[in-house]
């Protein structure tokens, strides 16, 4: 396994993360994912393979993805040796502080997180998306404070419009707090608008990305027209992609011919595009079957040249934002 550092930060990750939205509840709002028994399976073969960084939520299957994930590493791993992160915002209870970024959600969150979690501190405290109706400088200071406290040790951010990201930090910066050392943006080779404003931005302040949907819901890893149970049931990602297929397509059958030109796996190829941008730390792979997760490993050692690279990257056209609010 291959490490980089998180950021402006001592941080070390894997260059491959593990999403944990796959391990949860089977009866939550997506049928795809997987039980406990499976998803232990999954996580053990990734610390096996040296795979250090696992991301989950407190919303992914109402925290109890939360729960297999502290129960797996407790059993499988020493805590220090692995970087956990969660991720607070979204709505928990339909009450008024049910979710949001104000002081008092984000400290009853990060404390409920820690219980499902098992554990003293969470190594990566990301904020889900921007929270409209909470001033930046109350969600700021309360993320410094969790920090300081010792139940936090960094804090990232996920899905928000890049004059947002670059206030958030400002704000960090003059009052001397702590500032996001990670973004975990929508980025992968059909949707790339990030590359306008927010990543620039993020180069800017020396933030790490964490790309999440890597192979846009796997329409990167199989022919567009490939019948799976994700494509059939998987509304979120037929919101993101379906409207742009058209166009997409072409772009996925250039990842499939130089797929089968070096006789690699489609995914591969699209992860091996990540891994070739200086800015991408660790891309944030969901996996549902274990050969998702070997094919994920060895594209950490495929080269592309610049001229494989343009190939892929040059028919891209312009999206409708998918992500921030």
């Amino acid at each position: 396994m291959k490490y980089t550092n998180l950021g402006n930060s001592g941080l070390q990750v894997s260059k491959l993360c593990l999403g944990c939205m796959s391990f949860g509840a089977t009866n939550w709002i997506h049928d795809w994912v997987l039980d406990e028994t499976e998803s232990r399976k999954i996580i053990k073969s990734a610390l096996d393979y040296g795979i250090n960084f696992f991301d989950t939520a407190n919303i992914y299957s109402m925290g109890v993805s939360e729960e297999i994930l502290g129960r797996a590493i407790k059993d499988y791993a020493n805590r220090s040796d692995v970087v956990v992160a969660t991720k607070v915002y979204q709505q928990m209870r339909d009450t008024p502080h049910g979710g949001g970024l104000s002081r008092k959600s984000i400290m009853q969150e990060v404390e409920a997180s820690l219980k499902r979690l098992d554990m003293d501190y969470i190594d990566l405290l990301i904020i889900h998306r921007w929270d409209y109706k909470t001033p930046i400088e109350e969600t700021m200071e309360a993320l410094h404070d969790l920090k300081k406290s010792g139940k936090v040790h960094y804090i990232g951010a996920s899905s928000m419009h890049a004059h947002q990201f670059q206030e958030a930090q400002y704000v960090a910066k003059m009052n001397g707090w702590t500032p996001f050392i990670s973004m975990q943006n929508h980025y992968n080779l059909i949707y790339r608008e990030g590359e306008k404003d927010l990543i620039p931005v993020c180069d800017q302040h020396k933030v790490s990305l964490t790309p999440y949907s890597p192979l846009a819901a796997g329409r990167l890893a199989r022919a567009w027209d490939a019948d799976t149970k994700r494509a059939q049931t998987d509304k979120t990602a037929r919101k993101k992609y379906d409207e742009t297929q058209e166009q997409d397509i072409k772009i996925v059958k250039r990842v499939q011919e130089l797929a089968e030109r070096k006789g690699v796996k489609m995914a591969q190829i699209s992860l091996a595009w990540l891994f070739h941008k200086e800015n991408v730390a660790s891309p944030v792979l969901g996996v549902t079957k274990m050969y998702q997760l070997d094919d994920a490993v060895a594209a950490l050692d495929i080269t592309l040249t610049q001229e494989e690279i343009n190939y892929l990257e040059e028919l891209y056209q312009p999206h409708r934002i998918q992500g921030p609010r």
